[in-house]
Order: C-alpha cells, then sequence, then structure tokens
C-alpha cells in the first residue's frame, strides 16, 4: 500500500514538474527561438520561403524567446541586496538584466505579431519597426550588464569558463540585433534602410543565441547518474 502511495505522488508530480522553470528549460527555449530566426533570415533560404514565411517563424520564435526570458527572470534570484553604503540596497546586475532582456523578448512578440498584418508604412514603422529597435537595446542593455553580473561571482576576463564565453558569445547576438534594427528601418518610401543588413544582423544574433546557450546547457556539466536539477544550485541561472 505504501509502494502505491508513493507511485501515485510521483505520477501526481510529473505534471507540474513540467511548468517549473529550471535552467535547462531556459536555455532550450533560446535555443528553440533562436533556430526559428535563424531559419527565418538564412541568407537565399529567407527569400525563397518569401517575407510571410520569414514573418511567421519569427513570430513563433519570439514566442520561445519570451518564454525562456520569463523563466530567467524567475531564476535570476532577489531583486535587490543589502549594501553598507546608501541607500542601502542595490537592485542585482543578474536581475535587472534578466528584467531588461525580458522586457526585450516582449518587444520582439509585439514587432512580430504586428508584421504579420502590417501593410501599410505607418504601420510598419509604429507597431513593427518601433517595438524591434525597443527589443535590440533592451538586448543591448541586457548584454552589458551580463558582464556586470558575471564580474560579481567571476574574473571579467575569464577565457577558460563556458559561462564567460556565453555571456561574450551572447553579446556579440545583441550587438548583431542592434544592426539588423538599424538596416529594418523603415524609410518613407516603404522600403527598409538596408535589407541585406537587417536580414545578415538577425541570422548573426541568432546564431549568436542558440551557441551561447548550448554551450551552458545543464547537460554537458552533468554527472553520469541522473541529475535532479536545482534553482541557484549547482548550475545558476545563465544570462543569456
Amino acid at each position: 500500500m505504501e509502494t502505491d502511495m508513493t507511485t501515485t505522488t510521483a505520477e501526481h508530480a510529473r505534471p507540474r514538474r513540467f511548468f517549473i522553470p529550471t535552467v535547462t528549460k531556459q536555455c532550450w527555449g533560446f535555443m528553440i527561438g533562436s533556430a526559428f530566426f535563424a531559419l527565418a533570415s538564412t541568407p537565399g533560404l529567407s527569400e525563397a520561403m518569401g517575407s510571410s514565411t520569414a514573418n511567421l517563424l519569427c513570430f513563433i520564435g519570439a514566442w520561445f524567446f519570451t518564454t525562456a526570458g520569463l523563466m530567467q527572470l524567475f531564476l535570476s534570484g532577489a531583486v535587490s541586496v543589502p549594501v553598507h553604503y546608501a541607500p542601502g540596497r542595490m537592485v542585482r546586475a543578474e536581475w535587472l538584466a534578466a528584467a531588461t532582456q525580458s522586457f526585450g523578448t516582449i518587444m520582439f512578440n509585439i514587432s512580430t505579431t504586428a508584421a504579420l498584418t502590417a501593410k501599410s508604412i505607418s504601420a510598419q514603422e509604429h507597431y513593427v519597426w518601433n517595438p524591434d529597435a525597443g527589443g535590440s537595446v533592451a538586448f543591448l542593455a541586457s548584454g552589458l550588464l551580463a558582464f556586470v553580473a558575471y564580474s560579481h561571482s567571476a574574473k571579467l576576463w575569464d577565457l577558460g569558463k563556458r559561462a564567460w564565453w556565453s555571456v561574450l558569445i551572447n553579446f556579440v547576438g545583441c550587438v548583431a540585433f542592434a544592426f539588423s534594427a538599424i538596416g529594418a528601418y523603415i524609410l518613407p518610401s516603404g522600403d527598409s534602410f538596408d535589407g541585406s543588413l537587417a536580414n545578415n544582423g538577425t541570422f548573426i544574433g541568432a546564431l549568436c543565441f542558440l551557441v551561447a546557450s548550448l554551450i551552458v546547457l545543464p547537460q554537458w556539466g552533468r554527472p553520469a547518474r541522473r541529475h535532479r536539477g536545482a534553482v541557484g544550485g549547482e548550475y545558476s541561472p545563465v544570462i543569456q
């Protein structure tokens, strides 16, 4: 009877575990979202599939970004910590980086959703480019804050650590997305400022985000025995 009760409890716990944020789920969310963006902007392929299909792929990818970003924000820990100087508390760089990036992912949700239906020049400017630019600026800020957060727990220059390379590659991706937003600026004629820059920036940025998550995926550091995972334990939240 005791065994049956234990089995029943475990079976009921499994569905709930699906909704519990973990670093592994966070990494996979960023990786899948990045794959959609990379596919939508692959040179040659993006032109062949057409703007409608590319926009749809970005729309799907943005939702994976947002889900992963919210997980990261949840896993980033306390908002502030006590300090010995005024005003007595300080916002943690890791939380601020996660919050800034999460805001950026929501901006990409707005932009990619609007891109599916926007037809007029005005709609493309206000509902597609503006949120896209805002999201790119937020990503760039979060990339810089990630270096600050990393330097608080390790060396600022740490070539031997996968986490440091993840932060660096992530920042390169943020810069690429910023250039993509510049290229996507809507001119009065309705054309983008530089379509090639916009497309290539998105492609490079997406690949960087994918690699940045891949190299710190918790599975790479797991021991042979089954790892149950922990929040704030063996694998700390990853700034993406």
